[in-house]
């Protein structure tokens, strides 16, 4: 049993069958890739994990319990935090004030930053934002606002905020879209240093394959909705079902 396991997952939109069938075991402390051409369904099965989508039939169990009926907040309370394809942080805010707003966030599903009673002193939470910061290099940046930064370093920040709550999966959709391969390269060593530190689950949707490929265990390909092969890297390059999926041929 994986840390992550969901079970003959179907939606629908309407006429459309987004996802069908849908089976996928993530274990504890690896990095499983989720791949496949546009429209594959990889974005509608991230949001059944989150809350922000309920499949019409299957389950999805985290931790041994089900995410299934849970606001996106207390799926995050359980353990689950997510990195959108595009940075969700708040640009009028320093970057600071952006580590702080999670921290407080951790406090029974209020928020502490605009003066609400915590249950840790404001000195304590500064302590544990300004110590995640030190581990993703952004701590000589902490009084920047995040409007004025790259990409890359919004995407950074995006990653403390999520890693400052200490979950147990991270989950990450497309973390390199639009990224210089500078800024891409960086991204990938993060996320190994991260993995390695932290004993993280890490479940993740992306296009580029360099970035899939230098970071994932265990790659599931999805065609249509349907999960065509889940296999090792090594595996994976030149399957002839992802050949046909992505070029519309069979090798």
């Amino acid at each position: 049993m994986g840390i992550l396991e969901v079970k003959d997952v179907n939606k629908r939109f309407g006429g459309l069958q987004a996802l069908g069938n849908v089976n996928l075991s993530v274990a504890e402390n690896t990095c499983h890739a989720i791949i496949g051409p546009n429209g594959a369904g990889k974005s509608t099965l991230l949001n059944c994990l989150v809350g922000k989508l309920i499949p019409d039939t299957g389950s999805v169990m985290f931790d041994g319990q089900s995410v299934l009926g849970r606001t996106p907040f207390e799926i995050n309370q359980m353990g689950i935090s997510r990195v959108f394809q595009t940075p969700e942080i708040f640009g009028d805010l320093t970057v600071m004030e952006n580590m702080l707003i999670p921290c407080f966030a951790k406090r029974d599903g209020s928020f502490a930053l605009h003066g609400i009673r915590s249950v840790m002193s404001e000195a304590e939470l500064r302590d544990q934002a300004e110590h995640m910061l030190e581990e993703v290099n952004m701590i000589d940046k902490r009084d920047m606002h995040s409007a004025s930064m790259s990409r890359g370093d919004k995407r950074r920040l995006e990653m403390a905020m999520c890693l400052v709550q200490k979950p147990k999966l991270l989950l990450l959709d497309e973390p390199t879209a639009g990224m210089a391969r500078a800024d891409t390269n960086n991204t990938i060593d993060l996320l190994k240093e991260i993995k390695e530190k932290r004993n993280i689950t890490i479940a993740i949707i992306e296009h580029d394959m360099h970035v899939v490929f230098s970071l994932a265990e265990r790659i599931t390909v999805l065609a249509q909705g349907t999960p065509l092969v889940e296999d090792t890297p090594e595996n994976i390059k030149g399957h002839p079902k992802v050949k046909e999926a992505y070029l519309g041929e069979a090798a």
